[in-house]
């Protein structure tokens, strides 16, 4: 923590939680009005790793000061920070999904048709050939791994700024999206396309089957309690793994050997996202989009937490460049 990359990144991280506050301020809110509530085992059990993660690297920081390792901090914190963020955006969703806003499935298919890139014909084309659409059911998931293994990669290649950046863009975008989806809400391909998703049986729709069953309960009411681990991702616009493709790019991408994987490997997730029928091309345009700001934020941020702290006052004083490349 003695180096100045290490101090500027304990101050970002603690940026990171007024994102995460608010949106754990929204979901309270959203439980109390909307009459959700929470499954609380599962819950319990996941603050519970997070808290443990975060305690240990602040019991860390606290008893070993400017000593403290800034790899053990900011691997274990950022985490810490990135479970109780998945903890809080999924019950948030579902939240904005209760808000019953109109589906806006046709008015998303109709932009797709607009631009030449109509759903059905694209669904076709992988339902017949089968290696292609097992191979992008398997490139869907991969938005999963990243979340764990970028605080790692980062944190062991001293780039503690950046993750830190990458965590402030991954929960602005999260809210963003969520936002969005509450006004914008959507089922998905197959639903505007009136077609069942048995009509493609080469294609893996248990994401869209999972999202059509669940905002479809949200709307009818049958649907109360939230279960963590059976969540679906009910989110169709903007999409979330799209964006999430453009930031895990961004954040690896200084990191050069890992870089290119990184990038060829978000780009199959992106190119999966339009084919298993939970996504409209619209909502990967917007997803790519809302990214896009998102790291626009973080930049901001960067420099208006430069301008204050005192690492930036040194180093305008001994004629420096400061904190502006440290996004780099």
């Amino acid at each position: 923590m003695i180096d100045a990359d290490s101090r500027n990144a304990w101050r970002l991280f603690h940026l990171n939680w007024f994102p995460i506050g608010g949106m754990a301020a929204l979901l309270a809110l959203g439980l109390l009005f909307t009459g959700l509530r929470l499954e609380p085992v599962a819950y319990g059990v996941t603050l519970a790793i997070a808290a443990l993660l975060l305690a240990v690297a602040y019991r860390h920081r606290i008893i070993n000061g400017d000593l403290a390792d800034p790899k053990l901090l900011f691997s274990l914190g950022t985490i810490g920070q990135i479970i109780l963020t998945c903890a809080i955006v999924g019950p948030l969703s579902y939240v904005a999904g209760k808000l019953d806003w109109p589906l806006q499935d046709q008015t998303l298919l109709a932009i797709d048709r607009a631009i030449g890139l109509d759903p059905e014909p694209i669904a076709h084309y992988v339902n017949d050939h089968p290696w292609l659409a097992h191979s992008l059911a398997r490139s869907y998931g991969l938005i999963k791994l990243p979340l764990l293994g970028i605080p790692i990669v980062l944190a062991l290649t001293a780039r503690y700024v950046r993750l830190q950046l990458f965590m402030l863009a991954m929960s602005v975008a999260l809210a963003v999206t969520i936002a969005i989806s509450a006004i914008v809400p959507a089922i998905g391909t197959y639903y505007g396309l009136q077609l069942p998703a048995a009509h493609f049986p080469e294609i893996n729709t248990a994401i869209y089957a999972g999202q059509l069953r669940d905002i479809l309960a949200l709307r009818d009411g049958s649907l109360h309690e939230l279960r963590l681990f059976f969540l679906s991702g009910i989110v169709s616009f903007p999409s979330f793994h799209a964006a999430s493709a453009v930031l895990y790019v961004w954040a690896l991408w200084p990191v050069r050997w890992i870089a290119g994987i990184a990038a060829l490997l978000n780009a199959l997730m992106i190119a999966a996202t339009p084919a298993i029928g939970a996504h409209y091309v619209i909502d990967i345009v917007a997803g790519i989009a809302v990214a896009a700001a998102s790291i626009w934020v973080t930049r901001i941020c960067l420099e208006w937490r430069g301008r204050s702290s005192p690492t930036r006052r040194r180093h305008r004083l001994s004629g420096g460049r400061g904190l502006e490349m440290e996004a780099r």
